[in-house]
């Protein structure tokens, strides 16, 4: 068995206040689907990336089950970058949960609160390092 990609999808209450936040890192919409008088759900995507939001109201249309459960929007992210300082610069007021750090794995990391509330880490790694490398 090859898996192929991993997509996470956000749920939030608006889709809307969550493009700035990605597009000022140079994503663009690919796919828009509305949902009554709003945004249901997008894809956003750059180089190799791409990420979903979906409104909470769209997926308790979609799959009402989902709609009522309290996990469903709890979707932590984890982004390998190749220069941290420009993420930090193009992010400039995002809500900080650690401006940066060092891990025990190698990485140099700054920690911020997306526009739907998700925890979004950045890491860069030293030359050679990845994550779940060596590095």
């Amino acid at each position: 068995m090859r898996l192929k990609k991993l997509t996470p999808v956000m749920v939030v209450d608006k889709v809307e206040p969550c493009l700035d936040f990605w597009t000022r890192l140079g994503f663009t919409k690919t796919v828009e689907v509305p949902h009554e008088d709003a945004l249901g759900f997008v894809i956003l995507a750059r180089d190799d990336i791409e990420l979903m939001y979906q409104s909470k109201a769209s997926v308790a249309a979609d799959v009402p089950a989902l709609g009522k459960d309290k996990h469903a929007e709890q979707t932590p992210l984890f982004i390998e970058v190749d220069n941290l300082k420009a993420v930090k610069k193009a992010l400039a007021g995002a809500p900080t949960i650690v401006a940066e750090r060092q891990t025990f794995y190698g990485a140099t990391e700054t920690i911020v609160r997306g526009p739907g509330g998700q925890v979004v880490t950045f890491a860069q790694f030293k030359e050679g390092g990845e994550a779940g490398g060596e590095g």
